[in-house]
């Protein structure tokens, strides 16, 4: 039986142009059956990859120790505006250095962290509103 190249490359132009990963043609002589690996099979893999590196992380992150605001005000992560921040993601701190300040009522109130580590994650943003017990920061 002789091949058919012009049916195949049709087939296989047929694969591109209705966006499909396979294709099978029959009739009473020749079954043809053509296919490509999927990109999207490929960017799954790579999203079930994220998935589980990004899962990973958040544990990491949840396994830490929480930094939590003391009152109800504003979050600012540095001194004044445009300043060196306090800290940042990475950094080592010690019992006592202050992560934030926390503004009530015109009152500046530095937020140290209870305990040694290395901070992991910055939960607020600078200027934002926080919580009485509101998680402002994780470190491990």
């Amino acid at each position: 039986m002789k091949i058919d190249k012009k049916l195949i490359k049709e087939l296989t132009n047929y694969l591109d142009e209705f966006n499909l990963t396979e294709l099978e043609y029959a009739n009473n002589e020749i079954k043809i059956k053509v296919s490509k690996a999927s990109k999207a099979k490929h960017q799954t893999q790579n999203l079930q990859a994220n998935e589980i590196y990004k899962e990973s992380i958040e544990t990491n992150i949840k396994s830490g120790k929480e930094i939590k605001s003391p009152i109800i005000g504003t979050a600012y992560l540095a001194p004044e505006p445009g300043g060196k921040k306090f800290t940042e993601v990475g950094k080592k701190i010690k019992k006592g250095d202050t992560v934030m300040i926390v503004e009530a009522m015109k009152t500046m109130n530095h937020v140290p962290s209870p305990f040694d580590g290395i901070i992991k994650q910055i939960c607020v943003e600078d200027g934002s509103p926080v919580e009485f017990d509101q998680v402002i920061a994780k470190v491990n």
